[in-house]
Parts: C-alpha cells; sequence; structure tokens
C-alpha cells in the first residue's frame, strides 16, 4: 500500500513539471527568442572620383645662381644683408677698381693715340694720290702709304677693343645680383683676396617664388595607370592639367595649388623611379629649398569607381572581404579587391555591383549566414581640426 502511495506522488510530480515545461515553450509574442541584431548597411552606388596619387619629393628653387668675382683683387665692401631679398642688377660687393680704372685710363689713352695716327695717314693718303696720278712719285710710295693707312685703321680697332676689356673689368669690379631672389650667407669677408687663379665663390642667389617640387613614382605604378588609361577603365585628368597639392613634413595642407610641368622619359636605374616636376606659388616663402613634402598628384578620373568606408573591409589570411545583406536579410561574406584608400574610402576593383548592401557598422554582431536588420548607414561628419 505504501508503494502505491509513493508511485502516485512521483507521477504527479512529472506530470507538473511536464505542465510547467509545456508553459514555457508557449509563452506569449515569443518572448523567449532573440530579435535579429541591427546593422548599418551602404548600398553600393558608382561615382566619379579623381584618383590621388600621394608621392615623395624634394622641394628645388626655380633658379640658382652662385656670384663669383669675374676678376681679381681684394674685396672692399659688403654692401647687401644676409637673407634677404635683392633684385636682378642690385649691387652686392665692391673689389678695390684701382688698378682697372687705370687699366682703363691707359687704354683710353692709347686709343686717342691710334686715333690720331689714323687721321695722319689719312691725310697722307690725300696728298698723295694726286701726285701719284701726275707720275710726281712712285707707284710704290703710294702703296706703302695705304698700307700705312690700313696699319693704324687696324691699331685704331685694338685700341677700342682695349677699351672696352678694360671697361669690362672695372665694370666687375663692382659684383652684382645675376638674378632676383633671396640671399645667402657671404662667403667671404672684407679684406678678401678673390679671383685669383679662379672664379671665387662669393655667396649665393635662389629665386623661390615660384619654386619646383621634384616627385618620384615607381615605374610600376606608372604603367599600370597607363594601361587602365589605355583599356579605357580610367580617363585622363588632362595633359599638363593635373592639380597637384602639397603635404608638408609636419602634416600641413599647403595652401596654394601647384601644377605638373613635365615627367622624365628615364627611369632610375638604382631606384625603379621616374621624376616629375611641379611648380608651386611661394609668395610668403613658406617652402624652402631641399624641404622634404608629399606631393597629391591628380593623374586619372575613374567615372564608375565603387567605393566603400575603410571600416567595411575586413582582411583576413583569405584577403580582403566584405559582409553583404541580402534581400532575404541574412548575411554572406564576399571576397574583394581593394586598390587604393582616398578621402577615408577603399576604391574596389572587384568583387562588388551597384546595388549590393555592405555591411558598414555591426560587423561584430554578426557572421555569415545569420540573420540581421538593415538600416541606411549615416557617415559621421568629419571632426574639426
Amino acid at each position: 500500500m505504501r508503494s502505491i502511495h509513493h508511485f502516485n506522488h512521483l507521477a504527479t510530480a512529472a506530470l507538473l513539471l511536464a505542465a510547467l515545461a509545456g508553459c514555457g515553450d508557449k509563452a506569449p509574442n515569443g518572448q523567449g527568442q532573440m530579435p535579429p541584431p541591427e546593422v548599418s548597411v551602404l548600398t553600393v552606388a558608382p561615382e566619379r572620383i579623381s584618383l590621388i596619387t600621394e608621392l615623395p619629393g624634394r622641394l628645388e628653387a626655380t633658379r640658382v645662381a652662385q656670384v663669383r668675382a669675374r676678376v681679381p683683387g681684394v674685396v672692399l665692401q659688403r654692401v647687401f644683408r644676409e637673407g634677404a631679398d635683392v633684385k636682378a642688377g642690385e649691387v652686392l660687393f665692391r673689389i678695390d677698381p684701382a688698378q682697372f680704372q687705370a687699366t682703363l685710363n691707359s687704354a683710353q689713352a692709347a686709343l686717342e693715340k691710334a686715333e690720331a695716327n689714323l687721321a695722319q695717314a689719312n691725310l697722307k693718303v690725300q696728298r698723295y694720290k694726286p701726285l701719284v696720278e701726275t707720275a710726281a712719285i712712285s707707284k710704290q710710295e703710294y702703296d706703302d702709304v695705304l698700307t700705312a693707312q690700313q696699319q693704324t685703321s687696324a691699331d685704331l680697332a685694338a685700341s677700342k677693343a682695349a677699351v672696352d676689356t678694360a671697361r669690362l673689368n672695372l665694370g666687375y669690379a663692382t659684383v652684382s645680383a645675376p638674378i632676383s631672389g633671396r640671399i645667402g650667407r657671404a662667403l667671404v669677408t672684407e679684406g678678401a683676396l678673390v679671383g685669383q687663379g679662379e672664379a671665387t665663390a662669393l655667396a649665393m642667389v635662389q629665386q623661390i617664388d615660384p619654386i619646383f617640387v621634384n616627385i618620384t613614382q615607381s615605374s610600376t605604378e606608372l604603367m599600370r595607370l597607363k594601361q587602365a588609361l589605355a583599356a579605357g577603365q580610367l580617363k585622363s585628368a588632362g595633359q599638363g592639367q593635373a592639380r597637384v597639392t602639397l603635404v608638408t613634413e609636419d602634416g600641413h595642407l599647403y595652401a596654394h595649388a601647384g601644377k605638373l610641368l613635365f615627367s622624365d622619359l628615364t627611369v632610375d636605374e638604382g631606384s625603379g623611379a621616374i621624376l616629375m616636376r611641379a611648380e608651386f606659388p611661394n609668395p610668403e616663402h613658406e617652402l624652402l629649398p631641399g624641404m622634404y613634402v608629399r606631393a597629391r598628384l591628380e593623374q586619372a578620373v575613374n567615372e564608375n569607381a565603387i567605393t566603400v568606408p575603410q571600416q567595411a573591409v575586413v582582411r583576413g589570411t583569405d584577403g580582403a572581404s566584405v559582409l553583404l545583406v541580402g534581400t532575404d536579410g541574412k548575411v554572406s561574406a564576399q571576397p574583394v579587391t581593394t586598390d587604393a584608400v582616398q578621402d577615408g574610402k577603399w576604391i574596389i576593383s572587384q568583387g562588388l555591383k551597384a546595388g549590393d548592401r555592405v555591411i558598414v557598422e555591426g560587423l561584430q554582431k554578426t557572421k555569415p549566414g545569420a540573420s540581421v536588420n538593415p538600416v541606411p548607414w549615416q557617415a559621421k561628419p568629419a571632426a574639426a581640426k
């Protein structure tokens, strides 16, 4: 009897547990199931972008002139202020002119003597001409007079050349700026003997407004760009019209835009790079020769570029990929090929097409095969710098 009562208690407990379990399974409104996670998606659409390549470069003065002593002598005076801007023809140094003035005076005296001798020879020819016609003198005597006239004429020409040379040397004693620009430090001081056997360097003038930037680009990158242009995948930004901007060593964007002047025809054997040159206005003289910069060069235009935000691309051992949301709300992984980053976005060359919905935010909430609740992604405004 006691066994029957024990069995009844066990059966009642089992039925009670089954009833409770059944109630849990039938919770109203499916409260026991988690809703699909919400993710932000971007619908891919082609856009027109300018392909900008950032390349290393060095600044170089557009014109450089070494100021040298063209005549020997002692420097009497330095006229300019070091580091100042000078104009072409502005006096920079004065070399002792005494010996050159004396040479000029001597040459002028010799010139006057040659002029007098020529005048005398001309008069003698005039007197001898009628005499030889009447046979009062011999033909030989008249020929001698003509020869003397020619010799004095040559002496006069030599004297004029000597005066010109002496005047030039006297002018070279006053050393002037060959070009307009900024002059550096003086390489000699007052009292220095210069020009003895060689043209002594006195200073250097550099023109830095405008200023050049020499840019190097890999020949492989340039060849790939040319192939894309030839295949019609890209459009040229325009011959001689490519816009160039500069980023200085401290990351500052230079205020003035430049223009591309030319690309070299030869690849450097050591680096495998091609030299390009751009020109920039430099009115504030902010840019100085020798500075390292990075040049952003617009080389081509992609009319139908596919881009996605950088955070949408996941990189793994198998390469780059993105997560797509299908029309059924299911997530799938899609391998992609990335070209370059521009303005915070990857340029995708393969793997995506217009209309694809790419997950930008919420990647950590889901995985391929899971269901999600997609909402449009809103780009955050750029933070003020």
